[in-house]
């Protein structure tokens, strides 16, 4: 099994070589060569089965001789022990027709658990193996930070510099990200917003001397591992549900792009998809795009809902690579001018292509808060802000009759209790086993949006 970069112009890998390079050398993001399939008796084979081995079922083709199927057994069953509910990420019943995919019952209360848990085990068991250390940079809007330093915290192999826009992330995803005492994590606030910070590690990845003196290694969602781990949870809904003899309508909350880019994995491997409804909150790039056909970059407007706060969606190149036919030159135009002059218009071809799979719906901040104030009305469920924009755009954009809709609920509400509040006059609590989180210490860095400034605290901070 062997992974190719949507710009084409970097060395063909392994999975292993894949996960731990995480952005291609090119700048390009790392595609299967060839998707797996699963057939319908396989997909239906899936039913009632606890998520580690549907989970193993659908890894297993992706990962070809980097691990072996005993080893894979037990990094998985280790990942996903320590989730709040024994379904792992459990449907619950809103009306006949919509269902909640609760994808926060992880050690961080939030949707990224489910890839981050399982990505720490693997690189920590192929750096094991392979006697390598290596340093970890990602930029996150809020939840892959905590995640991503809960999964890799107190590793020996591994140090965690997490970039996050200063002030622009809820205050219990701070605390989650500058409280752990552990010397090879290191949370460093950023003068800027989430794209600024999400540039600085591109630019890291893309100064190939420095990637090279410190093992530079990325889990952000431009990680093909992190897509691959999220593409379970759409067989284990879709299965619960019918599937592979009906299909389903997906509804993701999104402003990086790879949660609903790993349904479109699974749409893929054969799973019956009816369409994936990208869900944006006022920063709406992705919503424009697939309406308009501009892909273009705007100002970044802060909101209640702030890990979709984004303009500048990493996974949409994988997403366009497949709408243009996997011409890797063509990707590489459009990226170029996304970066000269701030966006690119979609050919018309793979614009069609594209919505052929997606369709896509906008919620302003009032009508975030709305939705979770009805929800709770209706159905006595308290719902995050992200979550609530992607229940506004499923009742706009209702599915046809027999299809059921899921909407994903990314994180816990009490990530994001001010908002919860504002809405439904009630203080979401943590669960208990998070309820000193205002009570521990904070470690954290401010460093200028500067990448000579980034780079020289990682070279001081690093260790060995």
């Amino acid at each position: 099994m062997h992974y190719i970069s949507t710009r084409g112009e970097a060395p063909r890998l392994d999975f292993e070589e894949t996960m731990l390079a995480g952005l291609a050398r090119d700048g390009g993001l790392y595609v299967p060569e060839k998707v797996p399939q699963l057939t319908a008796g396989e997909i239906a084979a899936l039913a009632g089965l606890p998520y580690e081995e549907v989970a193993f079922r659908v890894i297993r083709p992706f990962v070809g001789e980097s691990f072996t199927g005993s080893a894979l057994e037990r990094l998985i069953d280790a990942a996903y022990a320590s989730f709040g509910h024994k379904a792992r990420v459990p449907l619950v019943e809103l009306d006949p027709a919509t269902f909640l995919m609760e994808l926060h019952h992880g050690p961080t209360l939030a949707f990224k658990d489910v890839a981050m848990q399982l990505i720490g085990r693997l690189f920590d068991a192929v750096l094991t193996r392979r006697g390598e250390r290596v340093t970890i940079v990602g930029a996150t809007s809020g939840d892959t930070g905590s995640a991503a330093i809960e999964a890799f915290r107190g590793l020996p192999s591994v140090d965690v510099f997490i970039l996050f826009p200063e002030g622009r992330v809820s205050e219990v995803q701070r605390r989650q990200m500058t409280t752990p005492a552990e010397d090879n994590v290191h949370a460093i606030a950023i003068r800027g917003d989430f794209d600024d910070a999400q540039a600085l590690v591109k630019g890291l990845f893309n100064d190939h001397a420095f990637r090279d003196e410190v093992g530079l290694a990325g889990v952000n969602s431009i990680n093909w591992a992190r897509v691959l781990a999220q593409t379970v949870y759409y067989f284990t809904a879709a299965v619960a549900l019918g599937g592979p003899h009906r299909p389903v309508r997906f509804v993701v909350p999104t402003g990086n792009f790879g949660d609903i880019y790993a349904g479109s994995v699974a749409r893929a491997m054969g799973l019956p998809v009816e369409r994936l409804v990208i869900a944006t909150n006022q920063n709406d790039i992705l919503h424009r795009a697939l309406t308009t056909g501009e892909y273009r970059r705007g100002e970044v407007r802060p909101s209640i809902s702030p890990s979709m706060d984004i303009q500048v969606s990493s996974n949409f190149e994988r997403a366009l690579f497949e709408a243009l036919d996997r011409d890797a030159a063509a990707v590489r135009e459009l990226m170029a001018a996304l970066t000269e002059e701030g966006g690119f218009t979609i050919p018309a071809p793979a614009l069609a292509r594209l919505r052929e799979i997606y369709i896509s719906g906008a919620a302003s901040e009032e009508e975030t808060r709305a939705t979770i104030a009805r929800i709770h009305a209706e159905t006595g469920e308290i719902v995050c802000p992200h979550t609530a924009v992607g229940l506004k755009v499923a009742a706009d954009l209702p599915a046809p009759e027999g299809v059921p809709t899921v909407a994903l609920a990314t994180a816990h509400p009490a990530k994001f209790p001010d908002a919860v509040e504002q809405a439904i006059g009630l203080r979401p609590a943590l669960p208990p086993r998070m309820a000193d989180l205002f009570e521990r210490p904070e470690r954290m860095h401010v460093i200028d949006n500067d990448l000579a400034a980034v780079r020289d605290f990682i070279r001081r901070n690093r260790r060995g």
